[in-house]
């Protein structure tokens, strides 16, 4: 195993070079495993490093339809072809056909892999069919149910068939004036959808399919009662279709608590993507982590870099110092508004930013493309966390880089 370390040559400049691993760092034994953000689980360094796959060095997936077989309507096999859908993925192949045939769904998959055009085809489909079936889908993060509403959105096209997005952070009064109106599909998060059933905006006995994504990340995020309400409103009669990058204990329970007799339908190879190179940063004694990073973030490769910080203090204050060294930088975290945090992604999906400096709320769910790089510029919490983080880069079949700093 390698790991990475910057030497200063005499012109004084940061070599970005390989180093063996000894299992020592200057500050002490590099075997002991390092504690994750705040104060979370101890976490192994050599975790972090991890050669990418690429598709000529492993099996490649052969799947068994194409979008032109599944049993959905015409108009819908249109769009899909019309947005250059042309081979499901793994978890489309598998998911689509028993999604529409009505069962219950557990899916395993890395981040990246298709799953949302996997469970939003066959539901449209089935709205189609019946005009008058309404669709929950639940997301623990604003940013990911904004981003499945877009997808949602652009399925749609032509159908007059209309979605409402309820999420924290955005206007209630808003949200409660498009429930108002004629819908098909609520997408929204575990807290706000709680609060609309509650004020009786949201009917949930006339909703026969709900999907619950990220279902790892609703309970790492405290929203296990907030869902085990919005289940108990559903009727007992439905389909439930629930997507997780990981499978706890906890996660079993949900399941046996809330699907009946799930179809599972894993296509998780490894904790982590396979075209995603993983390595470390060494920090050695004297030398600054911020000069460091500066060094990396000068180099040409490092064309679109999602750096991730522990807190929401220090995020905008590296945000802020990037900016003044003369990167071009933006930031999202919770105290950021709705718009602030679009605006951001915004600029970084359309690469008009280099960077983007984010915590964990930007570790799940998000589709951008052509990410080169995640940085951990601070330890993850859990190595969950990590899977995450480094999810948003090797996407698809492309490439991808993730660095960790260590001290």
């Amino acid at each position: 195993m390698n790991t990475r370390s910057f030497k200063n040559d005499r012109s004084g400049k940061f070599l970005y070079r390989s180093s063996k691993f000894k299992g020592r760092t200057p500050s002490g034994s590099f075997n002991r495993a390092k504690r994750g953000g705040f104060g979370g689980e101890r976490i192994d360094p050599a975790k972090f490093i991890n050669k990418a796959i690429m598709a000529a060095e492993v099996d490649v997936y052969k799947p068994e339809h194409k979008f032109s077989d599944f049993k959905i309507d015409s108009r819908l096999k249109s769009i899909v072809a019309s947005r250059g859908y042309k081979t499901p993925t793994p978890i489309q192949d598998r998911v689509i056909p028993y999604a529409i045939s009505g069962s219950d769904i557990v899916g395993v998959a890395n981040t990246g892999t298709g799953k949302t055009a996997a469970f939003l085809l066959p539901l449209i489909n089935k709205i189609i069919l019946n005009q008058k079936e309404q669709v929950l889908i639940v997301t623990p993060t604003r940013e990911l149910a904004l981003q499945i509403d877009q997808e949602f959105q652009a399925f749609t096209k032509g159908l007059r068939l209309f979605s409402v997005c309820c999420v924290g952070g955005m206007s209630i009064g808003r949200q409660i004036s498009n429930l108002r109106y004629q819908y098909n599909v609520i997408i929204g998060t575990p807290g706000r959808l709680k609060d609309l059933i509650e004020r009786r905006m949201i009917n949930l006995s006339k909703f026969n399919s709900i999907v619950l994504d990220e279902a790892d990340r609703m309970l790492d995020m405290g929203f296990i009662n907030d869902t085990r309400f919005i289940m108990e409103k559903m009727p007992k009669e439905r389909q439930t279709l629930l997507f997780s990058a990981t499978i706890s204990h906890d996660i079993d329970r949900l399941i046996k608590e809330f699907l009946r007799d799930p179809i599972r339908v894993s296509v998780k190879t490894r904790d982590t993507a396979d075209h995603v190179e993983q390595d470390v940063i060494r920090i050695e004694r004297g030398q600054n982590k911020l000069d460091v990073l500066n060094e990396l973030l000068g180099q040409i490769e490092f064309n679109k870099v999602l750096i991730f910080g522990r807190t929401k203090h220090g995020v905008e204050r590296l945000s802020k110092t990037l900016s003044s060294n003369g990167f071009k930088v933006e930031s999202i975290h919770g105290n950021k508004n709705n718009s602030q945090r679009q605006k951001a992604l915004g600029l970084f999906k359309s690469s008009r930013v280099q960077v983007l400096v984010a915590t964990d709320v930007a570790a799940r769910g998000l589709d951008i493309a052509d990410i080169s790089h995640v940085i951990n510029f601070d330890l993850p919490a859990t190595y969950t966390d990590y899977v995450h983080r480094i999810g948003r880069t090797g996407r698809g079949d492309k490439r991808g880089m993730a660095l960790t700093f260590i001290e």
